[in-house]
């Protein structure tokens, strides 16, 4: 049974699966978008699981929740400001974390995008609202949810009930707004560092953090 099939028996979703423009929508990222990530806006569309975790999606209601909206620029600058003064450390650069959900607590949800050419291999990734803590799932956004609302995994950082209740998913009501945002850059493959850092005789592991300096080096070479 695929992750989407899962989901869908344990959460059902709304009757008419949506239509969305996957090519325009991966254009104005610049980057290609996991296949679970694409089956699961289309056949859910904007809403929230659970009333609690909302997906950000390409036809997201409002511009808090809009996948090519102002939120995902803007809590790449929050992370980048909190690498730069190291309080809390983060457990992955701001280049590699993209935001995809947000909860009604104020956690965020990511993808850890450690390589751009692989979308079906990014991790996820969960932080505490208005605290240090981090929880990462070892499996793509679908499986996320469905062990999750099934009660197979519980992300400290969620509230402890949160897997008690009934699965359930809630379309979101349509509400006109006037988007005004920065585009967000796509996260940085570091595959490419890696390539760059040995070809400029830096030494970096195959797997992992890429050291702060390697990389600065790398930002450094790359600035335009």
């Amino acid at each position: 049974m695929t992750d989407i099939s899962a989901l869908t028996r344990l959460c059902p979703p709304p009757e008419k699966p949506m239509t969305i423009d996957w090519t325009s929508v991966e254009s104005a990222l610049g980057m290609a978008l996991p296949a679970d990530y694409r089956q699961l806006a289309d056949r859910y569309g904007p809403g929230r699981f659970n009333d609690y975790l909302s997906l950000f999606h390409p036809h997201g209601v409002t511009e808090f929740v809009n996948l090519t909206g102002l939120m995902p620029g803007r809590i790449r600058a929050q992370l980048h400001e909190q690498a730069r003064l190291g309080t809390p450390p983060l457990p992955h650069h701001p280049d590699s974390l993209f935001p995809i959900g947000v909860t009604d607590n104020g956690e965020y949800l990511f993808w850890v995008t450690d390589s751009l050419d692989a979308p079906e291999q990014w991790r996820i990734a969960v932080n505490e609202a208005r605290g240090p803590h981090w929880y990462t799932f070892d499996g793509g956004l679908t499986n996320f949810l469905v062990s999750v609302l099934s009660g197979m995994t519980r992300v400290p950082v969620f509230p402890s009930g949160l897997a008690e209740q009934e699965p359930s998913f809630a379309p979101s009501r349509p509400v006109l707004y006037k988007t005004s945002y920065t585009p967000l850059q796509p996260p940085v493959d570091t595959a490419a560092i890696r390539t760059w850092a040995r070809a400029n005789g830096y030494d970096v592991p195959s797997r992992g953090r890429i050291p702060p300096e390697v990389r600065r080096a790398w930002e450094d070479a790359h600035q335009t």
